[in-house]
């Protein structure tokens, strides 16, 4: 059972459902064969995110990109100036040279949740043991927005979404403030 302090209650009761969210898929491979045919059967992890989000929130962008680090900063850049609220990506947090994902936002964010990468390596090591230790995501403010950096698998994206889906309204709430 969720604790939630009386503040917490009482900042969550004046926070607004009404958020526009971003999807940004990370992948070599679905990018170069899906991207132009704006296909995305194949991404897994980025459906995953849609399909959750748009059970509360509204979803106004999605795509997926390459493992680019310029990329990358050109496509958030764009969401946050199509309005999004909340930028989710997924993939491009392994250890491999052509994962930027972590590397990349970080630079860009002002304020960071380091809450988020905290609980979200404490459940993975709850879950699967020390390989919790590869577990690289990352979570902040940016232009107002806020941006979770998540793992590319569907079961990381699931986890990701349970820790930060019903705070979505408070967390917007004070990053636009």
């Amino acid at each position: 059972m969720e604790k939630v302090s009386e503040t917490a209650e009482l900042h969550r009761k004046y926070s607004t459902n009404r958020i526009k969210c971003g999807v940004i898929t990370l992948s070599d491979s679905l990018s170069e064969k899906y991207s132009e045919k704006k296909e995305y059967s194949k991404d897994l992890s980025g459906k995953c995110i849609v399909n959750k989000l748009k059970t509360k929130y509204d979803v106004i962008e999605y795509d997926i990109i390459s493992d680019d680090s310029e990329l990358l900063i050109k496509k958030i850049n764009q969401f946050v100036d199509n309005g999004v609220d909340v930028i989710f990506t997924t993939g491009g947090t392994g250890l491999t040279t052509r994962d930027i994902t972590v590397e990349t936002v970080e630079k860009l964010i002002t304020k960071e949740l380091k809450g988020f990468g905290e609980i979200f390596r404490r459940e993975t090591y709850d879950s699967i043991g020390s390989v919790a230790l590869l577990t690289r995501t990352i979570a902040g403010v940016y232009k107002n927005t806020v941006i979770f950096a998540l793992p590319g698998s569907p079961n990381a994206v699931e986890l990701g979404l349970d820790i930060v889906f019903n705070e979505l309204g408070h967390i917007v709430s004070h990053a636009q403030k």
